[in-house]
């Protein structure tokens, strides 16, 4: 159990690092952090609404911050109602953290989803595999046995609170 451990941490050494870092950046999707502003312009259909042109745009929650005669001004831009122009701005990662943080949401439709499924039996076989480790006799064993508790206690406390 130990070499079958062991070999296969190595192996997937690289993969645990990109995820590692990638999952850290996912915890502040929500904030600007590492994001970069780009300016948008596209042509929408004239004379929707709001809630259309929010969803149409992916901007959740648009907000009207003024109306000047066809203009319609938002947080990010504007509107035209006649012509359906729109210029805004959106805050977006790079490229490359982006496909980092697109490996976290691959669905069985992406190649990435046979990775992820891989990646994640390879680490629920880490720890079985763990136990393994020590015959159950020696202290060791049992000191982990200590830690394992821990962190399921503490898991289920995250979990559940």
């Amino acid at each position: 159990m130990r070499v079958y451990h062991r070999y296969l941490g190595y192996f997937l050494a690289g993969i645990m690092a990109v995820y590692a870092v990638s999952g850290v950046i996912m915890i502040f999707r929500d904030t600007d952090f590492l994001k970069i502003e780009k300016q948008v312009q596209r042509k929408t259909k004239p004379n929707i609404t709001i809630e259309n042109l929010g969803r149409e745009l992916r901007i959740r929650d648009l907000k009207v911050t003024g109306e000047n005669g066809k203009i319609i001004s938002f947080q990010q831009g504007t509107y035209n109602k006649e012509t359906g122009e729109v210029n805004y701005t959106t805050k977006e990662w790079p490229d490359a953290i982006n496909k980092l943080a697109n490996l976290h949401k691959a669905s069985t439709k992406e190649p990435l989803f046979y990775l992820n499924v891989f990646f994640g039996l390879s680490l629920l076989f880490f720890v079985v595999s763990a136990f393994w480790m020590f015959l159950p006799k020696t202290t060791i064993f049992k000191k982990g046995m200590y830690f394992a508790a821990a962190g399921i206690a503490l898991t289920l406390i995250l979990i559940f609170l």
